[in-house]
């Protein structure tokens, strides 16, 4: 170190001061020192501009003819020191650099090719927390703590980006290990596991797997993750969820947990909500929903029954169904108090212009009414 302190003395008092500025650069580099690099960088930068040496203000009040080149210098600095980090395998130190110039791709590509390992807290976190790549993030998670862990932050992280992706990575981690169980189970009594990967054909025919207390996954778990079933579009992945509910419903009454309102009863409610999504007997899902409609008191549990069927047929494209229970039972509803599309809404999904007009001058809402005639007028031509 002192050799080092002799050097830079001996360029200063030889009128090199730029000299001895660029001698530090090349010795952080060689030590790996990056933030010692980037600091470096722009003090040369603010000398050669006549700026002061020791920076006590932003940048953003130099001289504007001094501005753009050094905020050249400082985005070409975080660059080389973000990717330096990156070359040595520290994407949570790259990140800040890359962060602060707006360059996130290459730490979102070095997380997407990382492989699960020990101590990864950091780039979950940035994955995840920071939203730069959530499923990927999560799946690092699943790998590291666990499916207790993973749907605990899914449910406590606003997740948009990359949600459905999500969705589909817990069910099908659920459902994996649901199957490796049972075969396990399986190969137990009749010497070898069956070839498939299918719950419903894995339980077809062995009522012995289900007894008073056999339970194969945490079923708080299978629970947790369903509640997001009708989100997702993906055939696949509402296959899985599928079979995650014909699952469930062969367990006994005791290892049937209670869920929430409108899906209090969990197996039931969103295996016919999935299966009219997929359209498997679309038609008895849908009367499911309807009795339930007529049998529950929604006065004394609310409307989010209704407006999660309305939801159901919305997706469906059964406007004029979904029109009509939304005037029946959401029009005194705010906005801000539905989860599904108001009728007007679905009026100009189903381009039902006609019934919205209606329904605007039954509201007294002139702008809706002429706003829906000219729509009527323009599409009839």
């Amino acid at each position: 170190m002192d050799d080092l302190f002799q050097s830079v003395d001996g360029l200063l008092s030889g009128g090199r001061p730029v000299s001895s500025l660029e001698y530090l650069i090349e010795e952080f580099r060689r030590e790996k020192n990056y933030p010692a690099v980037f600091e470096a960088r722009l003090m040369k930068c603010r000398h050669e501009l006549g700026l002061p040496v020791i920076q006590t203000e932003s940048f953003s009040s130099f001289p504007a003819e001094q501005r753009q080149e050094y905020e050249t210098t400082f985005l070409d600095a975080a660059r080389e020191v973000a990717e330096a980090y990156l070359a040595d395998g520290r994407i949570e130190r790259a990140w800040p650099y890359f962060r602060a110039i707006g360059e996130t791709g290459p730490v979102f590509a070095a997380i997407d090719r990382l492989a699960p390992a020990e101590g990864q807290e950091d780039v979950i976190g940035i994955a995840f927390q920071e939203g730069l790549h959530p499923r990927k993030g999560l799946e690092l998670m699943l790998a590291q703590h666990g499916m207790c862990r993973a749907i605990t932050a899914f449910g406590m992280y606003a997740v948009e980006k990359d949600r459905q992706a999500c969705i589909a990575l817990l069910l099908g981690h659920l459902h994996a290990e649901i199957v490796e169980r049972m075969k396990r189970a399986i190969e137990a009594v009749e010497g070898r596991p069956p070839e498939t990967e299918s719950i419903e054909t894995l339980i077809a025919g062995r009522d012995w797997m289900f007894g008073e207390y056999d339970t194969y996954i945490d079923t708080s778990h299978v629970m947790s993750v369903l509640q997001y079933a009708p989100e997702l579009t993906a055939e696949a992945a509402l296959r899985q969820a599928r079979e995650l509910c014909i699952y469930g419903r062969r367990l006994s009454p005791q290892m049937q947990l209670r869920g929430q309102y409108p899906f209090e009863d969990t197996f039931n409610d969103y295996g016919a909500y999935i299966d009219a999504l997929l359209g498997v007997d679309c038609v008895g899902a849908l009367d499911y929903f309807r009795k339930k409609i007529a049998e529950s008191d929604l006065e004394e549990y609310g409307t989010g029954l209704v407006q999660a069927f309305v939801r159901l047929l919305v997706r469906l494209e059964r406007f004029e169904e979904a029109i009509d229970l939304s005037l029946e039972f959401l029009s005194d509803l705010r906005v801000s108090e539905l989860s599904c599309p108001a009728a007007m809404d679905i009026c100009r999904m189903a381009g039902d212009y006609d019934r919205l007009m209606e329904i605007a001058k039954q509201r007294g809402d002139l702008l809706s009414y002429t706003a829906a005639a000219l729509e009527r007028a323009r599409n009839a031509t």
